[in-house]
């Protein structure tokens, strides 16, 4: 990740599922979304707990956090509309 700034910007995001089904659904669902998502200026990492996505951003500037951040909220506004639509 390129830095021609004088800061870069690192934050964590957590969505938290009812169940850990529903977070292995929602984890193998944003995997293959996430290798395309690469970037020299911002990079998102995922990990999986037993109920709870972790997002980790590093962003070498504010537009580059943003669409990161963007990524996130979508990809949870998916999840969650998905998650309506079955019940």
């Amino acid at each position: 990740m390129s830095n021609s700034n004088y800061f870069s910007i690192k934050s964590t995001i957590e969505l938290t599922f009812k169940d850990s089904n529903t977070c292995t659904l929602a984890y193998n669902s944003f995997l293959p979304e996430l290798k395309k998502a690469k970037s020299h200026r911002s990079r998102i990492l995922m990990e999986k707990l037993d109920n709870a996505l972790i997002f980790s951003i590093e962003s070498a500037d504010i537009t580059a956090f943003r669409a990161s951040i963007s990524d996130v909220i979508s990809f949870g506004k998916i999840i969650d509309s998905t998650l309506k639509l079955c019940e």
